[in-house]
């Protein structure tokens, strides 16, 4: 091998040192969140900004608080998101922000009624996961109303599956309910085509019972994603507020146990979890999982 002039040692040492120092700041990136995850945010709680049209400066607001992946909702379903309708201009202010986005929110109607517009539209902007809020069969479904809700269900994903799309289920109304003595959430998991449906956990619903590192261990591999929120259990709600108990606070001031729960969201098949709260919680929200190392 020929030697290397002092000019040439000295260029390639300094290359191999950036290297190094952007290896060295990716792996710390990636070990800082948990799971090594981005941390996401659902954009549900911040819907008046983008109703106003000014969804490039929320993304820079997420952006410069540290979230790096977003969760949209569907302009086709939700109202307040008709401003991104223009799927492929969407996907390049996410990208013009640094940001990435995966997954989006799907109304059951539209999944109804104009299911292969959802998915060019989901498709236009990058979206791999679509995932609806509810399958909305009441709030005192009969085992009758649970199997209906299903079998639709199970269909609506057979499509999305052979456009190249996981399709999944969040747990709000409907799946809190009971039927027949049994959580209709449980009677779900079995009447679900585990390929089809994934899950994605709410875990807001701890104020209903609804424990999301007993979920991951009970149904491995079922879920993909999480809604992150934090609950104080011992504080009372206010006046007029969604069912359950305690209050919604941010990441690691309420009951919830994150160090349980980021370990058994492995064991659930967890890939990716956004933050859902007001901008405020939001802030305080993404702090905490920047500093959490599970």
């Amino acid at each position: 091998m020929a030697d290397l002039s002092r000019r040439e040692f000295l260029r390639k040492t300094a290359s191999d040192a950036a290297v190094a120092g952007y290896l060295a700041a990716a792996v710390a990136r990636l070990g800082a969140n948990p799971l090594g995850l981005p941390i996401g945010s659902q954009t549900y709680p911040h819907r008046q900004i983008i109703k106003d049209g000014n969804f490039a400066g929320l993304a820079k607001t997420l952006a410069d608080i540290g979230v790096q992946g977003l969760e949209l909702c569907s302009p086709l379903g939700y109202a307040e998101f008709t401003t991104l309708s223009d799927g492929m201009l969407t996907r390049k202010i996410i990208a013009d922000h640094g940001l990435t986005c995966e997954s989006a929110h799907f109304s059951m109607r539209e999944l109804r009624e104009r299911q292969q517009e959802s998915i060019a539209w989901a498709k236009n902007v990058g979206i791999t996961q679509m995932i609806t809020a509810s399958l909305g069969a009441g709030n005192n479904p009969t085992m009758d109303d649970v199997k209906r809700a299903a079998d639709e269900y199970n269909k609506i994903a057979a499509v999305a599956a052979k456009a190249g799309i996981q399709q999944g289920l969040h747990n709000e109304g409907f799946e809190v309910s009971t039927v027949s003595g049994r959580r209709t959430y449980d009677v779900l998991m079995g009447m679900l085509d585990p390929t089809l449906v994934k899950f994605q956990f709410q875990m807001s619903t701890i104020s209903q019972g609804f424990v999301a590192a007993d979920y991951f261990t009970k149904y491995p591999g079922r879920f993909f994603s999480m809604h992150v929120q934090d609950v104080d259990l011992n504080a009372t709600p206010p006046e007029g507020g969604r069912g359950g108990r305690g209050v919604q606070v941010a990441v690691g001031k309420g009951s919830i146990d994150w160090v349980r729960t980021f370990t058994a969201a492995r064991t659930g098949g967890v890939r990716n979890y956004f933050v859902e709260q007001t901008m405020e919680l939001t802030k305080e929200s993404v702090a905490a999982l920047k500093a959490m190392k599970v």
